[in-house]
């Protein structure tokens, strides 16, 4: 889609480390380990207040 491969994700890894420094490079994955693990949450909630909604509207 944007055409990146490997090789454009290694240098983008290589820039982040450059920029925030290897002792920030924990804090960052775990800040962005913690916005996925929300962003699921939060899809599956709004999944299961469809289904309630069909089942609503089915009865």
């Amino acid at each position: 889609m944007f055409g990146f491969g490997l090789p454009e994700l290694c240098i983008v890894l290589v820039i982040i480390l450059l920029v925030a420094g290897p002792s920030k490079l924990p804090q960052f994955g775990q800040a962005l380990g913690s916005s996925i693990r929300g962003f699921k949450k939060a899809i599956a909630g709004d999944e299961a207040e469809k289904i309630a909604e069909k089942k609503q509207d089915q009865a």
